[in-house]
Formats: structure tokens, C-alpha cells, sequence
């Protein structure tokens, strides 16, 4: 599965990488979002998955804190 994948990849970062890759996915829900109250976004599903991907990035980083 592509989320198994993703997850050992991010599993594999360090903390410092886990936190900009967390930076970069906010970014991205951000521009999403304004993309999708200004009517230009066509893949609304890109948002959820998005919101995933901030979700494995945290569970990651309380993981390698613990």
C-alpha cells in the first residue's frame, strides 16, 4: 500500500527533516484551502489526503520523541 510506504519512509527521517516535511504539508493545506474558497481547486480530495499526511508526520514525530 502507498501509505505503508510513505510511513516507513518518514520513519527513516530524522527529526529535522520530519519537521520541515511538517512545514511543507501545512503550507500545502493552506494553499489548498484558498484554492478551494476561491473556486480554482478541481481536486478537492487532495485536501483529506493532505490532512492525512500532517496526521502520519505527527504520530512519526511523538513516536521518535517517546
Amino acid at each position: 500500500m502507498k501509505s505503508t510506504n510513505y510511513v516507513e519512509e518518514l520513519k527513516a527521517k530524522s527529526a529535522d527533516e520530519l519537521n520541515a516535511e511538517l512545514v511543507a504539508a501545512k503550507k500545502e493545506l493552506f494553499n489548498l484551502r484558498f484554492q478551494n474558497a476561491t473556486n480554482q481547486l478541481e481536486n478537492t480530495s487532495r485536501i483529506k489526503d493532505v490532512k492525512k499526511n500532517i496526521a502520519r508526520i505527527q504520530t512519526v514525530i511523538a513516536q521518535q520523541n517517546a
